[in-house]
């Protein structure tokens, strides 16, 4: 893709490219959401905020999994179940829910993410601040364990035997999206447009991995799927066969 030569001045330093690659692998995961994991985090008593960093991952080095992005559900164990946490948009949860002077503990029935960002260390990168997070309400009368639906984004690949999380076809549209940060590095007219070209493809192929993972039951129903009924919202209408 790079028509990088081997001999006699390579273009592009392998260690660049493993950063671009890398780079791509995260990319990847937070469009596609295709990196899932229901991890657990314990609650502590009258506590409503909550850290990403804090959801127990695993060992990244085991798992493949670097850290979260955002959560998209949140169940607590009951007994042999789990009861599920109703998820708000802030400004509700803050009104309706923080916006009380006298709040009473007891088993937590809403949540709402406030604080952006993944759960710190980028991929590949040196430890960052933990900015993802989430509030509770009402406030943990008891330590609950609380089971996360996460996003995540991958660990870094350094050798051929580092687990590889992202799911296949997407790995697919890995190289396309790394080929465009090396293309855009060098910085020549020809190169910027070679690096647009990539882009496109790679925007393809997320989007046919995403139409390939779908059932083809219900597909519509899964996240980032074309909206079906789009061409009634716009008012348009299929060609007449007759012309």
């Amino acid at each position: 893709m790079l028509q990088n030569p081997s001999a006699p001045t390579s273009l592009y330093a392998t260690a660049d490219l493993t950063t671009w690659i890398n780079t791509a692998r995260g990319q990847v995961a937070g469009e596609a959401e295709c990196c899932r994991l229901i991890a657990p985090i314990s609650t502590v008593i009258g506590k409503r905020n909550y850290n990403f960093s804090d959801i127990n991952i695993g060992t990244p080095s085991a798992t493949g999994i670097q850290g979260v992005i955002h959560v998209r559900r949140i169940t607590y164990n009951v007994g042999a179940g789990q009861k599920m946490i109703w998820s708000r948009g802030w400004e509700y949860f803050d009104l309706f829910f923080l916006n009380n002077p006298v709040p009473q503990n007891g088993p937590p029935s809403e949540w709402s993410q406030y604080f952006q960002g993944a759960s710190g260390q980028a991929i590949g990168g040196a430890a960052g601040v933990a900015t993802g997070g989430f509030y509770l309400d009402p406030p943990p009368d008891l330590i609950y364990t609380l089971n996360c639906d996460c996003v995540c984004y991958p660990l870094a690949l350094a050798a051929d035997s580092d687990p590889e999380v992202i799911p296949y076809l997407w790995t697919d549209a890995v190289p396309y999206f790394s080929a465009y940060l090396a293309l855009l590095s060098a910085q020549t007219s020809a190169r910027q447009a070679d690096a647009e070209r990539m882009f496109g493809y790679y925007t393809t192929f997320v989007e046919r991995a995403r139409r390939f993972s779908n059932p083809s039951v219900l597909r519509g129903q899964y996240q980032q799927s074309p909206d079906p009924t789009k061409a009634n919202k716009l008012g348009l209408q299929k060609a007449s066969p007759n012309g």
